[in-house]
Order: C-alpha cells, then sequence, then structure tokens
C-alpha cells in the first residue's frame, strides 16, 4: 500500500515564512505564541495504540533514539500536563505495523505536570512511496481538551530526501526538521517543543448531524467524530484528521485534504471530498474529488 502524497502548494509560501511570528531566546531554548505546525495524517494511524513510552520492539537492530520535549499552552510558555501524546513511524525495514496486537513502533503517554514527555524509540528510516521517497520521519497526534488537537510530522536534518516531499519540504515544515544530537551518554537525542493551539469547535449538535456513513460517486466515506477531530475513512482507510474550518467546512494537516457538509432543508446531509492523490514522476499532482450523501448516522 502506498501513502499518499501530496501536492506543494505555492499559496502555502507567505503563510509560512510568518508563522514563526512571536519568538525569543530566554538563555535556554526558544519560546514564543505561534503554534506548532499540523502535518498530514497518512494512512497508517491506528488508534487505541498501548500506553508505554519505549517503543522499540524486540529483535530491533536499528539504533535507538530519545524523542523528548514540553508541550506548552497557546502562550508558548505554560507547561501544558496530562496531554495525550501518540507517536508511531516505520520500522528499519520501511514497514508499518498496521495489523498486529503488537502495535509495533506505536505507543502513547501523558504529559507530565511539567508538560515533558519522552518516547525510546529508534532513529527513523525513509521509505519507498512508489516511485518516489518519503524522508524520514515520526507521526505524533497530541489531544488535550483545551486545545485543538494536533496531527504533525517531525523529520530529520540532512535527509536527502526532504528535497521533493510536498509535505517535508512545506515551509509549515520548517520548524519541524531537527538534528539528531549525541548526549553526554552517546545517545541519540531529538527535542521536540510544541505549542498548541486554540480551537475552533463545532458544537455537539453540528457533528450529530454530520457524522456517519456516505455514499459517494466511487466507493464510501465514513466520518467519525474523535475529540475534536473529524476522523475520515475513504473505502474504509483512515485517511486524515480533520479540524473545524467554519461554515461546516473541515481540513487535514497543511491544509491540503478539505471536506465540506450541506444540510438540506429535508435533513438530507451532502459532503464534498477534495484529496490530493499521489506525485507521478513528472511531479504532476492527481486530484480526486467525490460527493456523495448521508447513508448511517450514529446514535451517540
Amino acid at each position: 500500500m502506498h501513502r499518499r502524497t501530496f501536492v506543494k502548494n505555492s499559496a502555502l509560501t507567505a503563510f509560512g515564512m510568518a508563522a514563526f511570528g512571536s519568538i525569543s531566546w530566554n538563555g535556554k531554548n526558544f519560546e514564543g505564541d505561534t503554534p506548532t505546525t499540523s502535518d498530514i495524517l497518512g494512512p497508517f494511524y491506528r488508534p487505541g495504540a498501548p500506553m508505554r513510552s519505549n517503543l522499540i520492539p524486540p529483535g530491533a537492530k536499528a539504533e535507538a533514539l530519545h524523542l523528548k520535549g514540553i508541550l506548552y499552552n497557546e502562550d508558548g510558555k505554560t507547561p501544558l500536563a496530562n496531554a495525550l501524546i501518540e507517536s508511531w513511524q516505520c520500522d528499519e525495514h520501511e514497514l508499518y505495523d498496521n495489523v498486529s496486537d503488537d502495535y509495533l513502533l506505536r505507543g502513547a503517554v501523558r504529559t507530565g505536570s511539567d508538560g515533558k514527555y519522552a518516547f525510546t524509540t529508534i532513529v527513523p528510516v525513509p521509505y519507498k512511496d512508489g516511485e518516489d521517497w518519503r524522508p524520514a520521519h515520526i507521526h505524533l497526534r497530541i489531544s488535550s481538551r483545551q486545545h485543538q488537537d494536533l496531527i504533525t510530522q517531525i523529520y530529520c536534518k540532512g535527509d536527502p530526501h526532504i528535497v521533493g516531499d510536498a509535505s517535508a519540504e512545506s515551509p509549515q515544515s520548517a520548524n519541524r526538521i531537527l538534528e539528531i544530537k549525541k548526549n553526554a551518554a552517546g545517545q541519540n537525542t531529538i527535542q521536540f517543543n510544541v505549542v498548541m493551539a486554540k480551537n475552533l469547535q463545532l458544537n455537539d449538535a453540528g457533528y450529530r448531524k454530520i457524522t456517519g456513513l456516505y455514499k459517494l460517486n466511487s466507493g464510501t466515506a465514513e466520518f467519525t467524530r474523535e475529540d475534536d477531530l473529524l476522523m475520515m475513512k475513504i473505502n474504509g482507510q483512515i485517511m486524515e484528521g480533520m479540524v473545524y474550518s467554519g461554515n461546516n467546512r473541515f481540513e487535514g494537516g497543511m491544509g491540503f485534504n478539505k471536506v465540506s457538509f450541506q444540510i438540506l432543508p429535508n435533513g438530507e446531509v451532502q459532503t464534498s471530498i477534495r484529496l490530493w492523490d499521489m506525485l507521478s514522476a513528472k511531479g504532476k499532482s492527481f486530484l480526486e474529488e467525490y460527493s456523495g450523501t448521508k447513508l448511517m448516522k450514529y446514535s451517540r
């Protein structure tokens, strides 16, 4: 199964250049009030990963990596406690564990009272994606009741596959391309501090109206609510976790994928979906567009 790669959007440049906002050096690290940017979910997210900080599978031969950081409120200074951070990545053989009960290289932790989190995992590797390569990366999903849930990725400085990858080389990813450093014990470490954002929330009644199963012009779509994210499945495959952007519209990481809903006077609900598909060898992008009508709703 190939991961969906997404097209570059030149309109992101202006946003990205301004996204670094109010940041200052406090003598130890940068701090500021600019939220950490999102990234695409990708098709390999699995809900329900076990609570654990050590993600290295038995017998793994890859180098260990200590990923740690501090989670902050939207002011960029106040630590955020008890937030859930999920992490997942491929193994040294370029494979994701999508089916086993072991949830290999997948896990979750909660931040402490000081906002700190830590995972022990492996140094990520790039993997072949059709005719192209995805740079080495680690996925994170961060959930907090007080803030907009964040889906993002971190990349490694010096990875030659960053150039040409629409997600990694986007200006929005600039502060998420991080250096692997050695600590005093000679261990590989990455420090990734995160600033959360305030959320724009659709009310419960609105979610009840739009969630459910839809018959599309090609296949099916299923929308479910997880915290303040709208999770989207296309033909049974989780494709995106989307945030509310107002007016019954949602968008995924970096704004590439978009979904809108229309509630008709007779109670029928229709959806329109825009997804960027894989990049060809010539660098051309393919846009998939779906539309459909709600078939089933959920009682919860």
